[in-house]
């Protein structure tokens, strides 16, 4: 167990009372994680409250209905009873950054209670009193599972299930570059708990709303190939949104359809928010382009292979902005050894 460990297992051990959230718009390793820590806090007697900053995703939403643990939803407006005081601190999982987390700062002002993260990712900001960061794992779950280990918490099938989703999620069911040795171990440990990975399979990739084909199709239709094939461009508009039903949620994992093209090196994907918001761009790398160090250009982050960002509008300017940078960027990355 090292500093960190420890530091972050002091500080929860003496809390009667966790609030746990996670970035807004969750994906299987943000629930899973804040699922997984949630069960464990309750094998310790603590009790605890997930808040999640948008609406749950359908798919996901068995790993806190399943088990009964009790979380809010920030969709358009605060849940008018919240407040932070009835807890002993605030465990963040699975990000490091306010700009993650819109309309929480603001709730926490004056709130001087110990403020957890537990991250993977690259970027980082300070406002943290513990921070259990590292980035070399493949999920925040990996982290989670290695915690609960030196806390003494049995991995029960609740938890084991929460964990492998978290996990399975973040390496696209063990296929992206993040998958280690030791991610695979975890799996494996999970899988003798008894998690029922062909249930899981399907609640991740067979359990899509036909609102969301829908979308994929309008994204794949918007599909642009410059720099000699290197850079993939697409685009999902406001009007994409209203047409096809979809919301927000359905954008998961567009960004990656891109990639199966043998030439394309990095992936872009443009998001004009139904609700007139900041435009949202994902960007994927194969590995020649830390995206991570290119969104931190525009204020956002991420991993090396896997980052994001948002900027004012309107759409056509952001679009133009940062496509013509990412050719840039590649117009300077030496051509790869024959």
């Amino acid at each position: 167990m090292n500093d960190c460990h420890r530091r972050m297992l002091e500080a929860l051990s003496s809390c009667r009372r966790v609030l746990i959230t996670t970035h807004v718009r969750p994906d299987g390793d943000a629930l899973g994680t804040a699922a997984a820590m949630a069960l464990g806090l309750r094998r310790r007697k603590i009790d605890s409250r997930v808040l999640l900053l948008s609406r749950l995703p359908v798919k996901y939403a068995f790993v806190l209905k399943e088990n009964a643990i009790g979380y809010d939803e920030v969709d358009t407006s605060w849940p008018k009873d919240f407040s932070a005081e009835p807890y002993d601190a605030l465990l963040v999982v699975d990000t490091g950054t306010w700009s993650q987390l819109p309309g929480l700062r603001e709730r926490l002002d004056g709130w001087e209670k110990p403020r957890l993260v537990l991250d993977h990712h690259l970027t980082q900001e300070s406002w943290a009193d513990v921070k259990l960061v590292e980035t070399e794992a493949a999920a925040a779950g990996e982290i989670a599972a290695e915690l609960l280990a030196h806390w003494n918490v049995p991995v029960d099938l609740s938890i084991a299930t929460a964990l492998f989703l978290a996990v399975a999620s973040d390496t696209g069911w063990f296929q992206f570059s993040n998958t280690r040795p030791a991610t695979l171990r975890l799996a494996a440990d999970l899988m003798e708990a008894g998690v029922d990975t062909d249930k899981m399979y399907q609640h991740l990739y067979q359990n899509e709303r036909a609102e969301r084909l829908a979308l994929q199709t309008r994204a794949q239709d918007s599909l642009e190939l410059v720099h000699e094939g290197a850079l993939a461009v697409m685009s999902v508009r406001k009007g994409d949104f209203e047409q096809t039903g979809a919301g927000m949620s359905d954008t998961e994992n567009l960004i990656n359809v891109p990639l199966q093209i043998r030439s394309v090196e990095v992936s872009i994907l443009m998001i004009e928010p139904p609700d007139g918001s900041a435009i949202r761009v994902s960007l994927r790398s194969k590995g020649q382009v830390d995206v991570a160090r290119f969104a931190e250009q525009f204020g956002g982050g991420g991993h090396a292979r896997a980052a994001g960002l948002k900027l004012p509008g309107p759409f056509e300017h952001v679009h133009g902005l940062v496509r013509s940078e990412m050719i840039k960027t590649l117009a300077n990355i030496p051509p790869a050894a024959p």
